[in-house]
């Protein structure tokens, strides 16, 4: 019988939780009615659909009507960068955002692009981003949460920097590693869009949405019949739309509990690893970071030679949007790491599956593997 590695992946993807799955099942069977049908197949799917945007807008603190359905975190960014009407063609982002978000704002063109640099944890500089803040700027776009080192942006900071010289400034979130994993409201955070993924917190790949705000100017980048408030047209998924809706409930219900006990299992890895590997480096140390997320650099030993050691853990040495590029992470040169210090890079990121076995049994794997490879 062939034993399963542990999944420490879950900032790549999640298993889609049961509650979830059996909640998305019927849309996939007995239910298939088009929302915008006016007969009671169609308006069974409407409710769904309605029932699910609810859910969505109460985990983030919005307004339903705020909740436009996508296909992910790829096309809300996109929404949210590309579709804006800026007061200023000065956009401003972090040095660490994921490239759906740089990729968008180097396409838009006709923008003047201002860069916020972080600092040896991974966080954006606070003091260095006021002044590149003073300047006017249309839109500002920061993460809430670095998908590789799990590093917690100061995104409310940023976005009152950025108000208080540009009133007009519309603020993005990508929220996409934090959503679902920490507490998320669009109004403590004083942003004016804000991109979820579901694939991140247990529900389906395919769905995500993007919480816009009453009044932001925002034109559509695709066309056809309407939906979602004209922003998104094409006939809305119902059963991934239902499945994501679950997803923010299950969060909603378990999600105080379920930071507890990943943060007590994160803290026990980290434990592990520290006593087996000596010189180990954590990220973010001393800073907030994910409850899940346990980024570290391992001297003398290249991350990727160490997971190919490590047959047992199944981990990224960063982005799985990169997972191809063995080059040092952008977001390692952005911290100023040396390129030979970031090559020993691992990202565990634990998940609502994660045992107490699976850590131990981990740890065990990644000590020997890097004690192997180190000589």
């Amino acid at each position: 019988m062939t034993t399963e590695p542990v999944y420490l992946d879950h900032n790549a993807t999640t298993p889609v939780h049961p509650e979830v799955r059996d909640a998305m099942l019927p849309w996939l069977g007995a239910e298939w009615g088009n929302p915008s049908s006016s007969h009671t197949f169609g308006r069974r799917a409407a409710t769904a659909l309605a029932h699910a945007r609810a859910a969505v807008a109460q985990l983030v603190g919005a307004e339903p009507d705020a909740v436009v359905f996508t296909s992910g975190g790829t096309e809300a960014d996109n929404l949210a960068l590309l579709g804006t009407r800026l007061a200023h063609p000065r956009v401003v982002i972090s040095a660490v955002e994921h490239p759906a978000v740089e990729a968008a704002v180097r396409h838009r063109g006709g923008v003047e692009l201002g860069v916020l640099a972080v600092d040896g944890q991974g966080r954006v500089d606070l003091e260095r981003a006021a002044d590149v803040l003073a300047a006017p700027v249309g839109l500002l776009s920061v993460m809430l949460a670095q998908n590789e080192t799990g590093v917690v942006q100061p995104v409310a900071q940023l976005a009152g920097l950025a108000r208080h010289a540009s009133p007009e400034v519309l603020v993005h979130c990508d929220a996409a590693q934090a959503v679902g994993k920490i507490d998320v409201d669009v109004a403590a955070l004083g942003v004016d869009l804000l991109t979820i993924v579901g694939h991140k917190f247990c529900a389906p790949a395919g769905i995500g949405a993007l919480v816009v705000r009453r009044g932001v100017p925002l034109h559509a980048t695709t066309f056809g019949g309407g939906q979602e408030r004209g922003l998104r047209s094409g006939t809305e998924p119902v059963a991934l739309a239902v499945a994501l809706g679950a997803a923010c409930s299950l969060a909603i219900r378990t999600g105080a509990a379920e930071r507890a006990r990943q943060i007590a299992l994160r803290e026990e890895l980290w434990a592990r690893l520290h006593a087996g590997i000596p010189g180990i480096v954590r990220s973010g140390a001393g800073v907030a970071t994910l409850p899940n997320t346990l980024h570290v650099r391992i001297p003398g030993a290249a991350g990727s030679a160490v997971l190919a050691a490590a047959p047992d853990v199944a981990a990224s040495t960063g982005s799985a949007c990169h997972a191809d590029d063995h080059a040092a992470s952008g977001v390692l040169g952005a911290m100023g790491v040396p390129a030979s210090e970031a090559a020993g890079a691992l990202r565990l990121s634990l998940g609502r599956m994660t045992t107490h076995a699976d850590v131990e049994r981990a740890a065990n794997a990644l000590v020997t593997a890097a004690a192997a490879l180190r000589g």
